[in-house]
């Protein structure tokens, strides 16, 4: 990049990132990834004192998180200059993270939140799910962080609301569908690894009681069942969806099954041609004939798709597969990034875009047969 930066800091040419909240297991991913990245300097990551005598603040980051090598300190917020940075990147609770939003607003930074204060456009929704809304004002500023499907937008946006990592992967796995009309009903199963809890600190009563076991939770009504249908109405499917989650013995991995009624008579072939039509240039989505896993897609910005058919029941079955950790959430909160300042959008990315084209996979799809299974 040229020139000054973005918030006219004068600092010099590469933005200036924040991350707000680097204690959690998002946001100190979120750190190592700018901190790595060819276009940004990690200026500053933040944490909350909770005020317990266990301060954060002021400890390196490496040294709650090795495996992050990062060699800066937690700062307070307060004890930052927020005129020297541009853009910030705000992993704080929901509630703290609408306050946030609005103070670095204000500052001149761009901003991309990764909690839920602004992936819903209805701020009624919201509130019926989260409570009352800290700063519903902002709404209006507010774009979905989706860039498969809204990247335009992002790409002018001063606040950025990262998609939740369910929503995600379900919406990228419907969106084909819902844009032609093609759904009359859709259940989605989910499943996911215990790092989606926060902290891994905390992970670990919750992987000893998942260790050799799986269950469902959030039943009924998971938060993240909203923001899907949120978002698949506005690709044009108003219809019946039951969405169900499932904690797994993983410590981060995702993968959605999608069973879905269909509106009219389909085929195998006409699914394939719509996914390919609506994936074939995207970087960070893998079109596949071969039923995707958790393993496939680890530490990628990829989601990993297999549309196919259930020929007997004649229903539509849609596989997705993503790092619940990447993709649904740190990498993609890059990905915002890079378009909201003008970089190109697979920046610090570029070891996790897809290998092949997805028209030269699409290509390969069988379509006289099933994915092939273990």
């Amino acid at each position: 990049m040229t020139g000054s930066s973005p918030n006219g800091n004068g600092i010099g040419q590469r933005p200036q990132i924040l991350v707000a909240g680097a204690l959690g297991a998002v946001g100190s991913l979120i750190a190592e990834l700018v901190a790595k990245h060819p276009h940004f300097d990690l200026a500053a990551i933040t944490a909350r004192d909770t005020g317990d005598g266990t301060s954060p603040i002021g400890r390196k980051l490496h040294e709650i998180y090795p495996e992050h090598r990062i060699d800066l300190e937690l700062q307070d917020l307060g004890d930052l200059d927020l005129s020297a940075l541009d853009a910030a990147v705000v992993a704080y609770p929901t509630g703290p993270a609408s306050k946030l939003a609005r103070q670095l607003l204000d500052a001149g930074l761009k901003v991309i939140d990764s909690c839920a204060a602004f992936r819903f456009d209805d701020v009624a929704t919201y509130e019926a799910w989260y409570g009352p809304h800290e700063e519903p004002e902002l709404n209006d500023w507010a774009v979905y962080g989706l860039p498969e499907v809204n990247r335009h937008k992002v790409a002018d946006a001063k606040l950025v609301g990262n998609p939740g990592c369910y929503p995600t992967a379900s919406v990228l796995a419907l969106a084909p569908l819902a844009r032609e009309g093609l759904i009359e009903d859709v259940v989605i199963d989910a499943k996911s690894g215990v790092s989606g809890a926060g902290k891994r600190g905390e992970n670990a009563p919750l992987f000893v009681g998942t260790f050799d076991n799986m269950r469902p939770y959030g039943v009924p009504g998971h938060k993240h069942e909203p923001e899907i249908k949120e978002r698949l109405s506005f690709l044009g499917y108003k219809g019946s969806l039951s969405f169900v989650p499932h904690l797994v013995p993983l410590d981060q991995g995702e993968l959605v099954s999608c069973y879905v009624k269909p509106s009219r008579k389909v085929d195998l072939q006409e699914i394939r041609e719509l996914y390919e039509a609506a994936y074939a240039s995207e970087l960070f989505v893998e079109l596949t004939a071969e039923l995707p896993s958790a393993r496939d897609v680890q530490r990628t910005n990829i989601c990993r798709l297999c549309p196919t058919m259930d020929k007997e029941h004649h229903r539509i079955l849609v596989f997705a597969a993503i790092d619940n950790l990447w993709k649904g959430g740190a990498s993609q909160a890059i990905q915002n990034l890079n378009l909201a300042l003008g970089v190109p959008e697979q920046a610090g990315l570029d070891h996790s875009v897809a290998m092949e084209s997805n028209t030269a996979k699409a290509e390969k799809m069988p379509l006289d047969r099933a994915p092939v299974s273990a």
